[in-house]
């Protein structure tokens, strides 16, 4: 069992919303992009958040897309141990600096965290959120997470709030 290093944020710094994981799986870290194996629903469940069809786009144009939502994406590990992609065989973890995205993105508003995992060790980090920012806990994008897609949609939907209308012909 490796340790596996995750990939770096992706947001600009007037970002309001960060999206943060728990630590890529092996599908994700080997094609170095977020959410890359095909069962994760993540660009399902973002998309239908923000009225978007992301799942139709290029990767490159996703993470563009969400830029201009003002949507940051980044995990709350950088490097574990772990055998296959499970958050349950995570160990050794080093963590990111989830506390720097206070500082470093004043408009942030809003963090929501994708699954349980993310959830537990990023509002470890986040002790005492400043006013004005949500802590938000998402069902996981997984499909470990066996709930149905409606559900885990209505959860996800309460991110648009913080994300700003797409600009016409975008």
């Amino acid at each position: 069992m490796g340790v596996k290093s995750g990939l770096p944020p992706n947001a600009r710094s007037d970002a309001r919303l960060f999206i943060l994981g728990s630590l890529p799986g092996d599908a994700s870290l080997a094609a170095r992009r977020y959410y890359a194996h095909p069962t994760n629903q993540f660009w399902r469940l973002v998309g239908a958040a923000i009225a978007e069809d992301l799942q139709s786009l290029g990767y490159e144009q996703r993470l563009e897309r969400l830029v201009e939502r003002r949507i940051g994406l980044w995990d709350v590990i950088a490097s574990a141990e772990r055998a296959g992609s499970l958050d349950q065989a995570i160990r050794e973890v080093q963590h990111n600096r989830i506390e720097h995205l206070l500082n470093d993105f004043p408009d942030l508003q809003a963090i929501g965290f994708n699954g349980g995992t993310s959830a537990a060790i990023g509002r470890n980090l986040i002790r005492d959120p400043p006013a004005g920012l949500t802590l938000i806990d998402l069902p996981s994008s997984s499909a470990a997470n066996t709930s149905p897609f409606d559900i885990k949609a209505k959860a996800w939907s309460r991110l648009a709030q913080f994300c700003p209308p797409a600009h016409k012909g975008s």
